[in-house]
């Protein structure tokens, strides 16, 4: 083959391999997104941290009679009515949106075209006291149980206690009607031992008809504690299966991370074959990977599927949430954004001395950022024996962009216009193969399965005979 000739071909071929890396530089277009409705009896909870002061909200996926509802939550210390508030699901789901894992897609441009460029106000409520008799605080008392608070707060009655005993809080709980499993009792005693008190909640059946709603709404709790922690074990003592749990934790510096567990990042940015457009197709690839992925560690790690600041995204499932939202979930440092017709004292007094005091300015940008919060999105499956213990946490200094991302790239189609062109399809081949290898060994899917999806959509993976430097002698 004549040098030049050789040459040219060299540079065709380098060029072609720097594709990918060109068209990733920028951000793609968002496809679907892999959220938490993808699993079975996932839970959320939101984490709002800065300093000791913390913030929950646990979303409830409680499905049945209201009646039949309990919940048993370590706290800290023995929470006021104002630290205790009923929120919306949609926050919490916006927040699931926006983080969620996605597919992005980019399109192949003309190889042809190559040569030619190269805090809430202490959540104020409305509560009345839920009246618990003499003979209550007499039964719990002789238990060795205290009945710390009580309040009704929205659709709930919520009581904090402290115990002495573990055997007596059981006791008390099982006559109350709050169904802790009986293998509960030796962890109670742990938490005994540790001076925690307990927060627990039914549905007052009054309260809940008048919001007329068929579901429960979210609880919030707020306190301050040096610990930064999540309570799980008693959500595992009578579990049949293992539990998911998807963490969002709101903070101010950066990403945040278990302390007694290693925090694993979710594997991400592959390519991977266009058969995953589907909604379908795609929310099964996730599943599998993260059945994979959680294989792979023995279920013994959390996995981090977010982290990023939430004035932006690379591309975006959903918008920001807006300040409003973030206030709304207990990010408490965000200021309340004054009203377009809010008036304003200017510092230069007018004629006689007097300040001036005039309409504020309407802001140019009907949407304002928030500042200072940084999401993390932690997912974790669990059971008792793999997570014996309560999850910890702490904030770091690390604000590196991180997401669950993977992305399809859609072949050139048109016309034969250069030599470019044959090189480009024959490297689609070998690309095409290197998608199904690698959808194989992320989900353990039959790759023939995947050969065959991919045809359909007109990707023929075809393992190549020859390695792409040998054909430049050809």
């Amino acid at each position: 083959m004549h040098i030049g000739c050789m040459f040219k071909k060299l540079l065709l071929v380098v060029l072609l391999l720097a594709v990918p890396s060109i068209s990733q530089a920028f951000c793609g277009f968002y496809v679907a997104k892999a959220d938490t409705d993808l699993f079975n009896k996932a839970s959320k909870v939101v984490l709002v941290r800065d300093g000791d002061r913390t913030v929950i909200t646990m979303a409830n996926d409680y499905e049945g009679e209201p009646t039949e509802f309990a919940m048993v939550i370590p706290v800290p210390t023995v929470l006021e009515r104002g630290q205790i508030n009923v929120t919306e699901n949609k926050n919490i789901d916006h927040l699931d949106a926006y983080t969620a894992p996605r597919l992005v897609e980019y399109f192949d441009k003309n190889p042809c075209n190559l040569y030619s460029h190269y805090t809430k106000e202490a959540m104020p409520m409305m509560m009345a006291d839920s009246g618990v008799g003499m003979v209550k605080r007499k039964t719990a008392k002789s238990l060795g149980v205290k009945i710390e608070a009580e309040y009704t707060v929205g659709e709930y009655d919520i009581l904090i206690l402290s115990a002495k005993e573990s055997n007596g809080l059981q006791t008390w709980l099982d006559q109350e009607g709050y169904k802790v499993p009986e293998k509960a009792r030796k962890v109670l005693g742990s938490y005994i031992k540790q001076g925690t008190k307990f927060f627990v909640a039914k549905v007052n059946l009054e309260e809940h008809a008048k919001t007329g709603a068929t579901y429960l709404r979210p609880l919030q709790i707020a306190f301050e504690s040096p610990r930064f922690m999540l309570p799980i074990r008693l959500g595992t003592v009578n579990a049949k299966d293992n539990q998911e749990l998807f963490i969002f934790t709101l903070t101010r510096k950066g990403r945040v991370e278990t302390t007694n567990y290693r925090t694993t990042k979710i594997p991400s940015n592959m390519d991977l074959p266009i058969f995953l457009k589907d909604k379908k197709e795609f929310g099964e690839f996730y599943k599998a990977m993260f059945d994979t992925a959680v294989e792979k560690e023995n279920m013994k790690t959390v996995f981090l599927e977010y982290a990023w600041d939430m004035n932006w995204c690379d591309p975006c499932a959903a918008d920001p949430l807006s300040p409003e939202q973030l206030r709304e979930l207990g990010v408490f440092w965000i200021a309340k954004p004054p009203k377009d017709d809010e008036m304003v004292i200017q510092p230069m007094p007018g004629p006689g001395g007097q300040p001036i005091v005039q309409p504020r300015p309407r802001r140019i940008n009907p949407k304002s950022m928030a500042r200072d919060v940084f999401v993390t999105r932690l997912h974790v499956r669990y059971n008792g024996e793999t997570f014996p213990e309560d999850l910890k946490f702490q904030e770091t200094n690390d604000r590196q962009n991180f997401q669950g991302r993977y992305v399809m790239r859609h072949p050139w189609k048109g016309e034969n216009s250069c030599d470019a062109y044959d090189t480009y399809q024959e490297q689609l081949a070998e690309r095409f193969e290197k998608e199904a290898q690698t959808l194989a060994k992320l989900t353990k899917w039959d790759v023939n399965e995947i050969r065959s999806k991919m045809a359909k959509v007109g990707q023929k993976s075809t393992k190549p005979t020859k390695k792409w430097w040998d054909r430049l002698w050809d």
